[in-house]
């Protein structure tokens, strides 16, 4: 939603006036300690299909053997070469390995079903980066409807090629496959890709099938989407194939109906994917776990070099992954003022991002887990007091782009010359995020009080948020999130 669209009709609870002296917000994190658990012997990760989810190969020495050969006889092989890809970015961190995903939605053979439209297109394209240490993985969304500027890629294989332009990020994949995708995404940020793995509808739905189906929930008042061929109740589901490629499809019937909406579904929808393939009841049921990698391998187009057996050598250095360590972004993005519907990437936080990345700088915030509450459960009042007309909406869009929830937007009662963050108890463990965020603040704990939302009170000394230094400055969270 943009600036105008956090002015919300509905009440909010107001914070008292009356508070006590100022503290610095402690951590409480509300984590468990953790349960005992048998790890079967036999376990690795597979690091192949749509939006980086991760998989996981397990087996004894004969189902090893066995299975190996008709997983590598399923996957699929483009050559995407050098003349291909142009000049490239340095690698800055040899040892650790950057993935392009892109989900393919070509309307032919079983999907036609879908729409008859010429070409090949995605409406999902990640950049998934694997620790050096192979210790965590963060998987960065693009928005297709990013306007971004374009590279030159030349016509090839039956693709017409794109000429360089300002446009939608996915406009390179049908001017010019996977090797455009990969020209663009590697020029906009920075980052060295080493392989790139590509899923077609047909092949998603086999892959949920074969893990038995993904638990979600569905908000009220439910879901009916004529387009996406789904029709869900409000409440918990166990989605199957066909019904969780028109969840992660939809986009006019659930929420705002954007772009950015349908992002957090679809992560939503993976870190759900990621819990179900990493559960006991896959890990320990070598037939499922078989029948989820074949549907896998068959649904997967790669480069040739990131073959079964680079899969698996990568999958074996990483087997000690949890799934609090598999975490999600999307792109710093707002919408666009001057071409209604579509989105640009903010600056510096995109690039910010990009070069953390890059320089494997993110991989101490993947591996502590430490994000407990998601910035969308965060939900903020803003007051203006500083005196400069219209800075609260100004201040309401900076944190909506990092994720926050913006309540209300209000004038404040009197003048601040000091901005001040109150929090009541309720919200304790919620302010200290938003806290270390802003450059220059004052906190008051209000004893009283009993809402979780916070009171962010701009005043005359306002100076913005801080660059964004880790994972925990931008919105995030780990394959452990629960959709209900």
């Amino acid at each position: 939603m943009g600036p105008a669209d956090v002015r919300s009709t509905r009440e909010v609870p107001a914070l008292s006036e009356d508070t006590s002296p100022p503290a610095s917000p402690g951590r409480d994190d509300g984590s468990a300690a953790p349960s005992t658990r048998v790890v079967p012997k036999w376990r690795a990760w597979l690091w192949v299909f749509l939006a980086g989810l991760t998989g996981v190969l397990t087996g004894t020495a004969t189902f090893l053997v066995t299975g190996y050969v008709t997983l590598t006889n399923n996957v699929k092989h483009e050559v995407v070469t050098q003349k291909d890809l142009g000049p490239r970015p340095v690698k800055v961190v040899n040892s650790a390995v950057n993935v392009l995903l892109v989900g393919s939605d070509a309307r032919d053979g079983a999907n036609a079903r879908y729409g008859k439209f010429g070409g090949e297109r995605t409406d999902t394209i990640i950049l998934a980066h694997i620790s050096p240490k192979r210790d965590g993985a963060l998987l960065i969304s693009f928005p297709r409807d990013s306007l971004v500027d374009l590279p030159n890629c030349p016509a090839r294989r039956g693709f017409p090629g794109q000429n360089r332009h300002v446009g939608m990020i996915n406009e390179s994949f049908n001017a010019g496959g996977v090797s455009c995708t990969w020209k663009t995404i590697e020029g906009l940020t920075g980052i060295h890709i080493d392989h790139f793995v590509k899923v077609d509808f047909t092949g998603f739905k086999e892959m949920v099938n074969a893990l038995g189906g993904v638990p979600v929930c569905v908000p009220e008042p439910g879901i009916l989407d004529r387009k996406a061929l789904l029709k869900l109740s409000a409440g918990r589901h166990l989605l199957t194939g066909e019904q969780s490629l028109g969840y992660v499809r939809a986009r006019y019937s659930l929420g705002d109906g954007s772009d950015i909406g349908r992002i957090q579904r679809q992560q939503m929808f993976l870190a759900s994917m990621a819990k179900k393939a990493m559960s006991g009841e896959t890990l320990t049921d070598p037939a499922q776990l078989f029948d989820f990698l074949d549907a896998v391998t068959r649904s997967i187009t790669t480069d040739p070099e990131l073959s079964v057996g680079v899969m698996k050598d990568l999958a074996m250095s990483a087997k000690g992954i949890t799934a609090g360590q598999i975490r999600f972004v999307t792109a710093p993005w707002r919408y666009s003022l001057t071409n209604p519907g579509r989105v640009e990437w903010v600056q510096p936080q995109a690039d910010n991002l990009f070069k953390m990345v890059a320089s494997d700088e993110v991989s101490t915030s993947i591996k502590t887990g430490e994000q407990k509450i998601p910035k969308s459960q965060i939900h903020i009042i803003i007051q203006n007091g500083s005196g400069r007309p219209s800075l609260a909406t100004t201040v309401a869009a900076d944190l909506e782009q990092r994720g926050y929830h913006i309540a209300k937007i209000q004038q404040a009662p009197k003048y601040y010359p000091k901005t001040v963050l109150k929090y009541t108890p309720a919200g304790e463990s919620r302010a200290p995020r938003l806290f270390r965020e802003l450059k220059q603040t004052t906190t008051f704990r209000v004893a009283s009080g009993t809402t979780p939302r916070l009171l962010l009170i701009v005043g005359a000394d306002w100076e913005g948020l801080k660059p964004p230094k880790t994972l925990d400055d931008i919105d995030s969270f780990d394959a452990t999130h629960d959709t209900c």
